[in-house]
């Protein structure tokens, strides 16, 4: 995948087509904007020589999207106020993926060391609806919450090219086992895209549409009363037992869960001594 232009936006491609943990880049010519700095450590290297980088935003607070954020430590940083508060503390940032004690012991070390984690605090909190004048480019910033809190997409106007972040329409779809991710709000976000009039959409990762969606197959899996345990060997989200092990048990749990919480308030699964069923379906004796 190449980099391409759009006037003065540049989207920068991310290593392996922007598949995690890798995603792409924005470069905002002339207002020297990087956004999401995490496409390639290399090339970012040779933009921050070569170009004038006056500041970074971040869609969200998520760790393949500040990966390299560490090389822009002196410049400006520009987030929404929800997604701050990880972005400064790595027990904070811990603590919203809800990992448990042994996923922190694995996830910690990974953060400093593959993501570059720094704490940093924003010089200034990206607002919805402002628009912001970039020269003869203006922005507009649009609250997208549901994947997290204060994720955000950008609207730039007049290129009338629309940002997406991470709600890229992969095959996987847009996460949402955080600690405070919400799929009702994740839905409405993308509605919400789905308004803005843009003829280019660029996503954080590489571009696909979804498929069966996962609560089809968790219903069907829930015919049956299920623990906990037995929905995540299902392996509904990632399709088969996958290495690492603890990053792939941990991805699957925490979605399934949000699903079945999901599920639950809409009526449709219950959970009865430890067991989730689907409403209809009687537990056998």
């Amino acid at each position: 995948m190449e980099d391409r232009s759009f006037g003065p936006i540049r989207f920068l491609a991310g290593e392996n087509r922007g598949r995690y943990p890798n995603c792409h880049s924005l470069y905002i010519e002339g207002a020297g904007i990087l956004i999401d700095p995490a496409s390639s450590r290399e090339r970012l290297l040779r933009l921050r020589a070569e170009e004038e980088v006056k500041m970074v935003w971040l869609s969200h607070w998520h760790e393949d999207h500040f990966m390299h954020l560490d090389l822009f430590d002196d410049l400006p940083l520009w987030v929404s106020l929800q997604d701050a508060p990880p972005l400064a503390d790595l027990d904070v940032l811990l603590k919203w993926y809800g990992l448990n004690e042994e996923e922190k012991r694995f996830w910690g070390p990974l953060l400093l060391e593959q993501f570059h984690f720094r704490p940093r605090k924003p010089a200034r909190y990206l607002v919805d609806g402002e628009i912001i004048r970039l020269g003869g480019l203006s922005v507009k910033v649009i609250a997208t919450p549901g994947h997290t809190p204060g994720h955000l997409s950008f609207f730039f106007r007049e290129a009338s090219v629309l940002f997406v972040g991470d709600y890229d329409l992969t095959r996987f779809g847009p996460w949402y086992g955080d600690l405070f991710s919400d799929i009702d709000e994740t839905r409405a976000s993308i509605e919400r895209l789905q308004e803005i009039p843009a003829h280019v959409v660029l996503t954080g990762h590489e571009a696909g549409v979804f498929l069966d969606p996962p609560e089809k197959k968790l219903l069907t899996l829930l015919e049956k009363p299920r623990t906990l345990e037995e929905i995540v060997a299902a392996c509904i989200i990632y399709g088969r037992p996958r290495e690492p092990k603890a990053f792939f048990t941990f991805g699957e749990r925490v979605l399934m869960t949000k699903h079945l919480e999901h599920l639950q308030k809409r009526g449709m699964v219950v959970s009865e001594n430890g067991r989730y069923r689907k409403a209809d379906a009687r537990t056998k004796p």
